[in-house]
């Protein structure tokens, strides 16, 4: 290979990714805390990756949809009570609960122990709708219903009204 292919061969390499035990973002909201592990700029927004740790009886948010994005749960740790509309799923380790656009959804955890659970979000952009509800609660301003559906409005999700 010649020093001028090297060169441009290495000019499009992509650049790898490494996020050990100890970085990352982190972002608390009440009982959860939330570790960024990929927030898209590694992926062209492509892919967004979140470890959560809930705390016992930690409810999630109202049931909501995304407009334009897939968001994965794989449970790493502890059960995490989905519900889907009007079902409900129990996932315990090793389970992985996908939900597609326009899908209602919410979780929590019900149990007497923390659960973990790592999350994707396909494409990237829900990320930063985590870090606004953190900025809202650093702020000393409390995170009342209007002040999350006004949030999840910038990132293409709405309450799931016909189920709340």
């Amino acid at each position: 290979m010649t020093e001028e292919a090297k060169t441009s061969a290495s000019q499009t390499d992509p650049v790898v990714s490494v996020v050990g035990p100890g970085d990352g973002e982190t972002i608390v909201l009440g009982t959860t805390r939330m570790r960024v592990l990929e927030d898209g700029s590694h992926t062209g927004h492509r892919l967004a990756i979140a470890e959560s740790v809930l705390a016992p009886h930690t409810q999630g948010p109202p049931q909501h949809r995304h407009g334009l994005h897939d968001e994965g749960f794989y449970i790493l740790s502890g059960t995490v009570r989905f519900t889907v509309g009007d079902e409900d799923y129990d996932a315990a380790v090793g389970t992985l609960v996908m939900v597609p656009p326009g899908t209602p959804h919410t979780f929590a955890n019900l149990t007497d122990l923390p659960a973990v659970m790592l999350s994707t979000f396909t494409p990237d952009l829900y990320v930063q709708y985590f870090r606004d509800l953190q900025e809202v609660l650093g702020s000393g301003r409390p995170l009342t219903p209007l002040a999350n559906i006004d949030a999840m409005s910038r990132y293409a999700t709405e309450p799931a009204a016909d189920l709340a």
